[in-house]
């Protein structure tokens, strides 16, 4: 399971489970469909920022193979 730093791991279409800003203190995760990668540069220290297809935005921390 790749760990969501690096851009080119991550697909559109891809299940992942991100953290959203306002649970950056619990960790907790939410799982998804990424719909869009907002993250412009090809490696991020706290995880690839996407869109899942539920509107959700926050950062890669795991890809669901």
């Amino acid at each position: 399971m790749s760990d969501g730093t690096i851009r080119k791991d991550i697909q559109i279409g891809s299940e992942v489970e991100v953290v959203q800003k306002h649970h950056q203190r619990s960790g907790e995760l939410t799982e998804g469909v990424v719909k869009k990668i907002l993250t412009k540069s090809p490696t991020h220290p706290h995880g690839i920022k996407v869109m899942l297809e539920s509107g959700t935005v926050g950062r890669v921390k795991g890809i669901i193979d």
